[in-house]
Order: structure tokens, then sequence, then C-alpha cells
């Protein structure tokens, strides 16, 4: 099939339309390659740890295909590939086959560095469903568990670490722990977070029943929350037609299918769901094997080698050894006598059960039907689907290994069997409903263990505040005439539940002493992160200080400001982070009462003047690949634009430095849809292309800022 003209919608959405869905899914990766070729080979690239060899020959990216190398993301594709079945690969294929017809010219950004187009495999389709797994969601479990082995080592206490941790320690060894070898005490920030790679971190998706809607038929609306802050968005949306079906939906290039959409008959949309798909074991190693304790006494078994070699552009190639076994990748040399960690990700053998559900998804027409195929999918999410005939449920998927004696937090002795996964739980044992009686289903990123099967096992052990679940939920409840517009204003809510608790404590204290006028805005702040607000400005002044304090007494000042400034574990873990800071009594408070923190964070919170938020929240939306080496003038960057929100807004909005460069965690995508109508109503953090010179390169951000979606049929307008 040639290229065929890209046709697009006054909005310059991709209207797409085919015989059959194999020729659809091959006008489909036409378009992705032409849209976001730039995209989709970066992220190949550096998934397949080849940054030095294809792009820039430095430090920092020695570091991203050291990390990549080490996680071995293609480890097995060929065989998931393997896996499918004739007509799943044959879709699969016919996908890769329109990539490859849009990739014949490289596009020019690669061209400058000598790289040309390698073709695009059903294996590389793999590849990009772990790295959205992984990068965009496992890693940040990981990340808390080296955390916990750090503060094991930092002498932290166990009283403390049950605070933070209430619960999940059982199995906990300290003098164990504090033995052991860290070799990486952090995932590199530089490769966490990459402007090229897919990651998400939040999000927000709820459905609301028929008899709660002024149509009478459901709603459903999804916004995933990711680095917003790049060009091109994540997302690319497309409007699918093929043999008298449709799909409208928002896709990630380099996958095949829409992870947020609908058809005629069914909507779906995801959030992250921070299930724990990632452990630690403790290996006692020497000689380049690992003890194992059995009947018979002690074995010591020869670890897998893996040699990987990272040539390089610039300099002589890198040589890389790594000792694998059942338990993961070794963090550290086996050959060297001592206590490493050996850490598995559940999802390291996934792929094909994910493609053959997106595919199947497309025919199904109910939400039991729509619930069972995506709860296979092997990636962590929490989907919320409603269908034309007035169903709404919500399903979890994700790889959730069955933990015999732990709940996956704590790194176990990898040389007793009795910590060993024993396979893996199957969709019907994670959290799940359907047609709950209030009328709607509402996840953002909030515990929901309690809607899991009696019996089954808690996917979640750490996650974020329930505040904006809390508050979506307190509103759906209100009201009966739910439409578009009001859905669309529910996701620009700005309003902070984390905030209204503190503002409980706060505002007596404020009271009880002659604090001046700034004190005065934040007590009488309305809890509202509005670009003009003043009072948001001061309690985030506040919180931080009152972190840095309160944890800093314990770790240390670095050690805190370390967590805050360089670190995802506040961004992402805020609620274990409250529960401590809001409490009145806590071993953390080292002996002060809370009253006395809270004077004090106040005190140096309210020393300054107070901007208004607007000006101290703005964002640049930066070129993934350019951002940071040309002049503001050639319009490969745009902004600093001022955005209101915060962490526990539902219109979310996080912003920090992080690794060394800015990063913000918001909602990309906005999407609604009324089962009532064929149309989507969607507002993307971006524009189609990756072609700077496009007029689709930003064309959808003024719309985004404002909050205004635009409307999508199958039929182009």
């Amino acid at each position: 099939m040639p290229a065929i003209p890209l046709q697009r919608d006054a909005q310059g959405v991709a209207h797409l339309s085919a015989d059959s869905l194999a020729d659809a899914l091959r006008v489909l990766g036409q378009c992705h390659a032409r849209d976001r070729g730039l995209q989709m080979l970066l992220v190949r690239i550096l998934g397949q740890g080849r940054a030095c060899e294809l792009l820039a020959d430095d430090a920092g990216m020695l570091v991203i295909d050291r990390f990549f190398r080490r996680m071995h993301f293609s480890r097995g594709a060929a065989e998931q590939v393997a896996q499918l079945s004739p007509e799943h690969r044959r879709l699969l294929d016919a996908y890769c086959a329109g990539v490859n017809e849009g990739l014949r010219r490289t596009p020019w950004e690669f061209r400058l560095v000598g790289y040309r187009a390698e073709p695009w495999a059903p294996t590389d389709t793999v590849l990009m469903i772990r790295l959205v797994a992984f990068i965009a969601m496992a890693q940040t479990q990981g990340d808390l568990e080296t955390l916990l082995v750090q503060l094991v080592q930092a002498g932290v206490s166990q009283p403390h670490l049950e605070e933070l941790f209430p619960g999940l320690l059982e199995g906990l060894d300290v003098e164990l722990l504090g033995r052991v070898k860290l070799g990486q005490p952090l995932v590199p920030a530089e490769v966490r977070f990459h402007p090229a790679m897919p990651k998400l971190s939040a999000s927000n998706n709820w459905a609301i029943a028929g008899r709660k809607t002024a149509s009478g038929a459901p709603i459903l609306a999804s916004d995933p929350h990711l680095e917003v802050n790049r060009l091109p968005a994540l997302w690319y949306e497309v409007a699918l037609q093929y043999d008298g079906r449709y799909c409208l939906g928002a896709t990630i290039p380099g996958l095949p299918a829409a992870l947020i959409g609908r058809t005629r008959d069914l909507a779906w949309g995801a959030t992250y769901s921070f299930l724990d798909a990632i452990d630690s074991w403790i290996e006692d190693c020497r000689d380049g094997a690992c003890r194992r304790e059995t009947a018979g006494g002690t074995v010591w078994v020869p670890f897998e080698v893996r040699k990987e070699t990272i040539r390089r552009k610039g300099g002589p190639p890198v040589e890389m050894t790594f000792y694998e076994n059942e338990h993961g990748t070794l963090d550290g040399d086996a050959t060297s006598p001592g206590l490493y960690r050996a850490t598995r990700w559940a999802g390291r053998d996934s792929g094909a059960a994910s493609i053959a559900a997106m595919f199947d998804l497309l025919a199904a027409s109910t939400v039991e039907q729509g619930g069972k195929l995506l709860g296979q999918l092997e990636p962590s999410f929490n989907w919320v689907l409603a269908d034309r005939a007035g169903g709404i449920a919500y399903q979890m998927s994700g790889c959730m290994p069955r933990r015999p004696k732990s709940r996956g937090l704590v790194p176990l002795p990898g040389w007793d069997a009795a910590h060993d996964w024993q396979g893996f739980v199957t969709p019907a044992e994670l959290p799940q409903t359907l047609n709950p009686a209030c009328g709607y289903v509402v996840t953002a990123n909030n515990d929901l263990n309690a809607l899991r099967p009696a019996g089954a096992a808690e996917p979640i052990n750490a996650c974020m505040g329930s505040y904006r679940a809390d508050r979506i939920a307190e509103q759906l409840a209100g009201r009966d005439d739910w439409t578009i517009e009001t859905t669309a204003a529910l996701q620009m809510d700005l309003s902070s539940r984390q905030a209204g608790l503190y503002l409980e404590v706060l505002r007596p204290i404020l009271a009880a002493g002659d604090w001046g006028p700034q004190a005065r805005v934040l007590a009488d702040w309305d809890g509202r992160y509005t670009l003009e607000s003043r009072g948001a400005t001061a309690f985030e002044r506040f919180y931080v200080e009152l972190f840095r304090s309160v944890f800093g007494g314990v770790l240390g000042a670095e050690a805190a400001r370390f967590l805050w400034d360089e670190t995802c574990i506040p961004a992402n873990y805020y609620g274990n982070l409250d529960r401590i800071l809001l409490s009145e009594q806590s071993l953390w408070f080292a002996g002060r009462s809370r009253a006395e923190l809270y004077r004090e964070a106040c005190a140096r919170a309210l020393a300054e003047p107070l901007l208004p938020w607007g000006q101290v929240q703005q964002l640049e939306f930066k070129h993934l690949l350019l951002g940071e080496k040309l002049p503001p003038w050639l319009g490969f960057n745009r902004g600093p634009f001022a955005v209101p929100g915060s962490r526990a807004t539902i219109h979310q909005i996080q912003t920090y430095r992080f690794g060394g460069r800015e990063a913000c965690l918001g909602p990309g995508l906005r999407m609604a849809t009324d089962l009532h109508e064929d149309a989507i109503h969607t507002a993307l953090a971006g524009g189609p292309s990756d072609r700077r010179f496009s007029r689709w390169y930003a064309s959808g951000l003024a719309d985004w800022l404002a909050g205004r979606l635009k409307r999508t049929t199958p039929g182009r307008r």
C-alpha cells in the first residue's frame, strides 16, 4: 500500500478510513511515522540502549545506555510475538508495514547526526509496551524499595519505618538489610525523566451512570497525567473508521491501539494503579554464584551471565556484565563476595497478552466484555468503562506476583525458596466493580484494594493520597444532571482537600499570634490553586518547610532536601508523608509538638513577600530532542505559561527540578465522552505533529491551557 495523503479535521486530528481493521492499522502506522517519527525512533533508540552509538556520545547518554542495557527491555520480545494468534500477528504486521512506509524519509533531526531509520519490527512494539509499563509506572515502586533499604542503612529505626510504611514491613530484617551493598542508590534521574520516554505518573478517570447525566446515557472522563512540558505531546489522536465501525481516541505512537477512547458501543479510560509489580531479593554471592539452602544443605548456583557492548560514536566501546537468576538482575558483581540485591519486574516477559487484548477490545460492546479484556493487559492500569447500554465498570490490570510471605516492599533472603513468587494472580482476582449503586466509578491513583474480591491479595502497597478521588466522588454525588460541559469543568477543578486538612490545623496557630498580613493571606485562603492566589504560594512554602523540618530532623537536612528536590518520592507518595505530617504525635517529630513544628515552618514560609501562584508555577514546553540546545527564537519551545493547580487538585500540576532540569506532571490529554452521541471531546497539551514548522506542531496548547475541549466525530469536519 503506498503512503496515503493524511486527512485531518479542522483541529488537525487524523481521520483514517479503510475497508478492514488491518488496512486501518496500516494507515495508522503510516500516520504515526509521518507525524511522530522523531518520537518513535528516539524512544526506540533509548529503550535499546543505543544513544551513544546513534545520537550523542557523552556522559549523560552513557548513563542512559547503561540503565537500559541493565533492564534489557528487549528480552524475549521475539518469543512474545511468536505467541500471537495468526490474526493478531496479521494485524500487528499490518501496523508495522504502515510505519515503515511512513519512515521512508528519516526525520531531519536524525539525519543531522548521521542516523538513518531502521525498519520498525513487531518486536519494537513489544519494546514500547514494556517501556510504557516500566518507565511510566513500575519504576516508582522500585524506587520506594530502594529508599527503604537506604533508610535502614541510615539508621532509621523500625518504629519510624512502621509509621511511614504501616503494615508493609513483614519480614524486615534490619541487620540483614544493613549489610546489603547498593550499587545504585536510586535510578539515575537522567534516565527516569528523559523527556522522550513515555512517563506517566498520575491520572484521573471516572464513569457516570446514565441516571446521573442530562442525556440519560453514561459519561466517561479520563485525563492521564504525565510529564507534560514536552513537545510533541506523548499522545496522538485519531479517528479510525473501518468495516462499518469506528474508534475515536488517543494512541501512543509505536502502539497500534487507543489506550483512551471509544467505539460506537464502548468507552474506556486509564490511570496508573500503583500495583506493586517489582520485588527485590537479597543474594549471598561469591565466585559468580548465589547461595541456596535446600533439604540437603547449602548449594551454590551459578548466575546466568549476560554481556552487553555499548558502541560509542566518539570513544571505545563499553563492555558490561550482568548477573541474572530467577530473582532478576543483580545490583553488583557476583564474583565479589557479599550481599547484593537482585530485582525482578513482573512485566519483563510481557507483550503478547496486551497486544491481543487491545485488538480484541475494538469488537467488545459491553463493559463486562471490555473489563475482561483490559484486565489481561500486563501494564498496571486502572480502567473505567462505560457502554451504550448503560453499564459502567472498573477493572485493574497488571502482572501481580503471588507472594507467599510478604507484601513485596521488603527485600527478603533469596536463598530461601519460601520467598519466591508462585506465579501471578488472575485478572479476576484484581480489584473491580460493576454498576455500583452510587452511580459512578472513580480512580485517581488512590488505594483501591477494597475493591478486590474476597480473599484476594492486595495489589497496592503505596500510592498517592485519596484527595483527588475524594473530591471527584463528592462532586459526582452532588448532582444528577452531568453533561460534557460540567465534566470538563470538573477536570479543571482547583480545590485541594489536602490543603484543607492542613488549614484546619494552621488557622488556630495563625490566629494565636501576631504574624502579619502574609499570615492572614494563608489563613483566609480558600484552598484553590488559582493563578492569582497568593495563599497557594504561602501554603506550598509552608509544606516544603514542614517536610524538610520533620524528615530532615531524622534523616538529616541534606538527605531531606535531596528527597524533595531530586526524587519522585514526594510527588508520588505524598499520602504516606501526610499521614505523618498531619498526625498529632509522631516519632518523626523527635519529641516536639505538631504545633511547634507548624509554627516554625510558617515563620520560614512567610518571611518573604508572596507572589501570585501563576508567577510561581509556570511551564515551558520544550522540544524532546532539541529543547535545551536551540535558542528560544527558533520556536522549538513554547512558553513559559502560567498554569493553575497542584499535586492534590483534580487539575493536577506538579512542577519541580529533577535531575538538573524542570519537570512537570500534568494532564497531557483530557477526554470526555457521552455515550448518547458518536463523539469524543478532548484537549491535547501540544499538537498532532512533531515537525516544528507544521501548523499542527503545538496547535492544541491554547485550548489546553484554557480548559476548552474540541469535538471529534467519526466523520471529518
